[in-house]
């Protein structure tokens, strides 16, 4: 390989007890799978922020947001540890989370029935 060319940024992993300080269970908010995240707050207020902190948030940007599964796979972060961080992110009030659609918001035929002539105008 040429000296010329940049090599990637070998950034060092934090390891997983000290981004969640060693606990095990978040207090307040209980989060699933598929939950989904949105960043509560502006980009210039996140500067003294951990760097994983920022990362999150910045993947999470309102209005669109993630779900907590997809959070966990681009960090690299197994699920529950990830759980237990975006817990303390939205016991601070960083993140806005809210849960899945259920099962009788996904059934409206009317809704469906939209989307579907929406996706057909395409």
């Amino acid at each position: 390989m040429p000296q010329d060319e940049p090599q990637p940024a070998r950034r060092r992993r934090t390891r997983l007890y000290a981004l969640t300080d060693g606990r095990t269970a978040v207090p307040h908010t209980v989060l699933t799978m598929d939950t989904t995240i949105t960043a509560a707050v502006a980009e210039d207020a996140r500067a003294g922020l951990p760097t994983e902190w920022q990362e999150i948030l910045a993947m999470c940007e309102a209005p669109g947001g993630r779900a907590v599964a997809e959070v966990a796979a681009r960090m690299h972060i197994r699920l529950t540890p990830m759980t237990l961080l975006l817990g303390e992110l939205a016991d601070r009030g960083l993140i806005h989370h809210r849960p899945p659609l259920g099962g009788a918001e996904t059934t409206d035929v009317d809704l469906l029935m939209r989307i579907r002539d929406n996706i057909a105008r395409i």
